[in-house]
């Protein structure tokens, strides 16, 4: 795995990289010289342009690309008036989000998150610090799911992969604004969204972006319960706990493509976030039965700000005999900053210890990649490329202490500095073996490097590198034109975050075995996997559709978190733990009512479930599941279009299988399941205006979630209940 030889190679090629494709930008130059000259431009070019995009609308990815996806149009992202990416993402098959109802979390795929699942923005790993929250659904022109990988994009995606597509391509001038407020337990928030686009001549350029404030609280009780080896109680809690506070968030996307000539567009598109935060949060805690802790309640105030910019330039060319080259660079910039002064109390409400916490983080890099691609023979079409990345970490902690009681403030800085260098070279085939048969093979070796130095721990230098062979193929079953069969082989890998890797210690305010303090593990390797996928797919007429796959994954070297007590002190820390197995079966159906029955409601239903297991070697059972996972989930929907009025309803209901987990010899976790129901109602005035009502999280279900720790001497839980609310909104979409 660590392969510094090679590592040191393909550094070298990246650096080549640039000249190799000058070279052959200079050989197009030379093929195209010798081409017959294009037919000057006439005023029968609009319809060409007519052709192109009926052509596009006509051609079903999901159904026809050799390499499985899913692909989530824009107006399925914004049926349902959501707010957040996150929001449009779990009613997508196969697709969970942790933490609680309604408040974002980890986006999980076959219920695996913590990195299992990858992350892309326009086909790239997502820059540092970037959060897919921070992007309104109004800027996304689709949503690929990605359930095997492919050679042309990373291949750290053992869960599968999630690419979000920024809009692009401008066909028409757009004007469009939309206003929105929404209500959650009494506090306010507004939002408004614009799209501006247009194109003259061989220029065209689109501007979207959306300004966002918020008000909201949300309490939350904590429950510690203690008992000896024989089942005696010895400990009994009660922490309350509320957050409250606003923020405001802005973000914008222009994009601006400048064609050259047939085939051959530069594209400049650029993100940035804006976000404002400033709230506090409160702690009582009640001891019922044994010893109080040393901190009885708490009060933090805490205002932060974020800035994020990431801009890309690419370049498309369409070379002599159907070959075709891209290039792209990239910057992006990321700055974050906090300042959390807080009160510690002991009993009777004395003031035992003044903190203030302030916090700078930086993040700045550069991407790169190229991909040249050609038909070599009849039926094959093969692409070959690079691409790259560095950035770079500086972040600095200041923790000041004063207290009354002797001995008791205790300083803590924490300055350190992180360089993460990051290269891929693929090659990859896809060959059209006859009408019904096609298969893809890929080839991508990625490799990754790690520096960091800091004030409190000896620098760190981990390098890893691994091969990825890939093959998918797509079978059109011979005397059916509405069934296909599906396969794939994979070897992916999940590679360790920054943050797992520095051993920085972060303090628990009361440590005990449930809430630990936590440091990274410079050791960690990465995570590798072999995987199976096979899906059965059958079309109906009018654009629905069922599909039933399983999927097999054997992960070495997998990854969890571990508690021990170092020093006195229980800390949480990650290490590698051997080998896990998961595998499971996943259902979808679209079903278009019009399609079995003409004189049917304009119904449209749909619905998916997906089953996963898992299992860690080192970690006896039962439940030993490997991170946390997703045993069960589905959704269940319709679309309700009148015929006789303006008025579309619809509405889906989640359901998300929690239950108990054994996560190491004496750490265990249970949730309850969770239920979402979310609704909504459009009315179009005319063919520009109409409002979108919706009530999300209706439901609004109390959130459990418990960690303990169990081992000879007794059991120690914590048990957290959060409740939720519904969040109304009404959003007001204008065209000019």
């Amino acid at each position: 795995m660590n392969a510094s030889s090679n590592y040191s190679l393909c550094l070298r090629l990246l650096a080549a990289a640039p000249a190799i494709f000058a070279v052959s930008m200079a050989h197009a130059q030379q093929d195209s010289a010798t081409a017959p000259a294009p037919a000057p431009a006439t005023k029968a070019a609009p319809m060409q342009q007519v052709e192109i995009k009926g052509a596009a609308a006509q051609y079903d990815a999901r159904r026809n690309d050799t390499a499985t996806k899913i692909v989530v149009s824009q107006e399925e992202i914004l049926k349902n008036g959501d707010t957040t990416v996150g929001e449009v993402l779990k009613r997508l098959p196969g697709i969970t989000i942790g933490g609680v109802q309604g408040r974002g979390g980890d986006i999980r795929m076959r219920g695996l998150g913590s990195g299992y699942t990858q992350i892309l923005l326009n086909g790239e790993p997502s820059p540092p610090g970037f959060s897919l929250d921070s992007i309104s659904p109004d800027m996304i022109e689709r949503i690929e799911i990605m359930r095997a990988a492919t050679a042309e994009y990373s291949t750290q995606a053992i869960a599968g992969g999630i690419n979000i597509v920024l809009k692009r391509a401008i066909v028409t001038a757009q004007r469009e604004i939309k206003v929105g407020a929404q209500e959650e337990n009494g506090h306010f928030g507004t939002n408004v969204n614009y799209q501006l686009a247009d194109k003259k001549g061989p220029l065209s350029y689109a501007i979207g972006g959306a300004v966002t404030w918020a008000k909201f609280e949300r309490p939350s009780e904590i429950v510690t319960e203690g008992s000896d080896a024989s089942g005696g109680q010895t400990l009994l809690r009660h922490s309350d706990e509320a957050s409250r506070g606003h923020f405001e968030a802005f973000n914008m996307s222009p994009r601006v493509n400048w064609t050259l000539g047939p085939g051959d567009v530069i594209t400049s598109q650029s993100f940035i976030n804006v976000n404002r935060f400033k709230g506090d949060n409160h702690e009582r805690v009640t001891t019922l039965v044994g010893a109080a802790p040393l901190y009885q309640a708490t009060n933090v105030q805490i205002e932060s700000a974020s800035e994020l910019l990431r801009t890309d330039l690419s370049w498309t060319r369409k070379l002599a005999g159907g070959a075709r080259m891209e290039l792209k660079t990239g910057v992006n910039y990321n700055h974050r900053n906090s300042d959390a002064p807080s009160q510690q109390y002991g009993a009777s409400d004395a003031l035992l210890l003044n903190r203030t916490i302030t916090s700078d983080a930086t993040d700045k890099g550069f991407t790169g990649s190229g991909k040249y691609s050609t038909p070599i023979f009849e039926g094959h079409a093969l692409a070959t490329g690079f691409d790259g990345a560095y950035s770079k970490r500086n972040e600095d902690r200041i923790q000041r202490e004063n207290s009354p009681v002797p001995g008791l403030a205790k300083n803590d800085d924490q300055v350190f500095d992180a360089n993460v260098r990051r290269l891929a070279l693929f090659a990859q085939d896809e060959w059209t073996v006859d009408p019904r048969w096609s298969v893809y093979f890929g080839l991508r070796w990625e490799g990754i490097e790690t520096r960091s130095a800091g004030l409190t721990y000896a620098p760190i230098d981990n390098k890893s590198s691994v091969w990825s062979p890939l093959f998918q193929t797509l079978w059109k079953i011979p005397g059916s034109k509405n069934d296909q069969l599906r396969l794939g082989l994979t070897r992916t890998y999940k590679a360790p975050s920054v943050n797992s890797l520095i051993p920085r210690r972060f303090s628990s305010n009361n440590n005990t075995a449930t809430s630990p303090d936590s440091q990274g593990n410079p050791n960690l390797k990465p995570e590798l996997a072999w995987g199976l996928d096979l899906a059965f797919e059958h079309y109906l007429e009018g654009g629905g559709l069922l599909t039933a796959s399983t999927y097999a994954r054997r992960i070495n070297d997998i990854t969890r978190n571990q508690v021990s007590l170092l020093d006195g002190l229980w800390v949480s820390m990650p290490v590698n733990a051997g080998l896990a197995n998961t595998y499971g079966v996943e259902l979808e159906a679209k079903l278009p009512l019009r399609s079995l029955w003409k004189t049917a409601p304009n119904v449209d239903f749909r619905a998916n479930a997906s089953r996963n297991w898992s299992r860690l070697e080192a970690v006896p059972g039962p439940d030993n599941r490997l991170d946390s996972q997703t045993p069960f989930s589905g959704t269940i929907g319709a679309d309700w279009k009148l015929d006789k009025s303006p008025l579309t309803l619809g509405g889906s209901y989640s359901f998300q299988n929690g239950g108990p987990v054994r996560i190491s010899l004496n750490q265990y976790a249970y949730s309850v399941p969770k239920r979402s129901l979310d609704l909504y109602g459009l009315w179009k005035f005319n063919p520009k205006n109409q409002l979108r009502v919706a009530l999300a999280n209706s439901l609004h279900q109390q959130n459990i979630a418990q960690s303990a720790y169990v081992d000879s001497s007794g059991r120690l839980s914590d048990t957290t209940i959060t409740p939720t609310y519904m969040v109304v909104r009404a959003l007001l979409e204008m065209k000019f």
